[in-house]
């Protein structure tokens, strides 16, 4: 290794401000803004591999909408419990979600419909919603691990510790934790309990 170069077998390894991992794009800025936007093109990509039965209107509308669950909202979700997301971040996954909605029933944004009728008709729960979701089933995940748990420890104590460097984003993710506590007004006090967590965080379908 000369000059910060990494070599394997003689060849150097090019550096690179992004690297995909285990489906996950990481950002040597330590953002998350390429990792979302990947996120909401394999949204797109489940969305156009379905689209002959999405927008047949002779598809029953819940089995449309039971697709939009099951196969395209896990996958712009895919990691998100990890995601110390910002504003436009939310912003970027909820247009794309109310698009993909739409056009499930039809509509386009001059026919003047309310997002808010959309979304009731399909029976969705806003995708801002589930993402804080699954970062709260993650926190509590690992608080209720032994002190000893590697999970524990990287997650937590690290994150409370560590001094912000340069790289590193304003926002952290324990700081989205925190955030999203305050604004569902959930008590940290009950994550120990399962069920009680699993029901203070819960967000049904509409």
């Amino acid at each position: 290794m000369r000059g910060g170069d990494v070599s394997l077998d003689g060849q150097v390894v090019v550096q690179k401000d992004t690297f995909r991992y285990l489906g996950s794009v990481l950002q040597k800025d330590c953002d998350i803004d390429e990792d979302v936007m990947h996120r909401i093109s394999a949204g797109w990509l489940k969305w156009r591999q379905a689209s002959g039965i999405l927008c047949d209107k002779k598809v029953p509308q819940k089995l449309k909408d039971k697709f939009y669950r099951t196969a395209i909202r896990p996958a712009m979700l895919y990691g998100a419990e990890c995601w110390p997301t910002k504003r436009r971040h939310v912003q970027q996954l909820s247009v794309a979600e109310i698009q993909m909605l739409r056009w499930f029933c039809g509509h386009t944004r001059r026919d003047r419909v309310r997002n808010e009728v959309i979304r009731d008709r399909v029976g969705v729960a806003p995708i801002e919603e589930k993402l804080t979701q699954h970062r709260l089933r993650w926190f509590g995940h690992v608080q209720r691990r032994p002190p000893e748990a590697p999970v524990r420890n990287r997650v937590l104590e690290r994150v409370d510790n560590v001094k912000m460097g340069r790289c590193r984003p304003k926002l952290t993710w324990d700081e989205s934790v925190k955030r999203d506590l305050k604004d569902w007004n959930i008590s940290k006090e009950i994550d120990l309990d399962r069920s009680a967590w699993r029901l203070a965080i819960n967000v049904p379908e509409p």
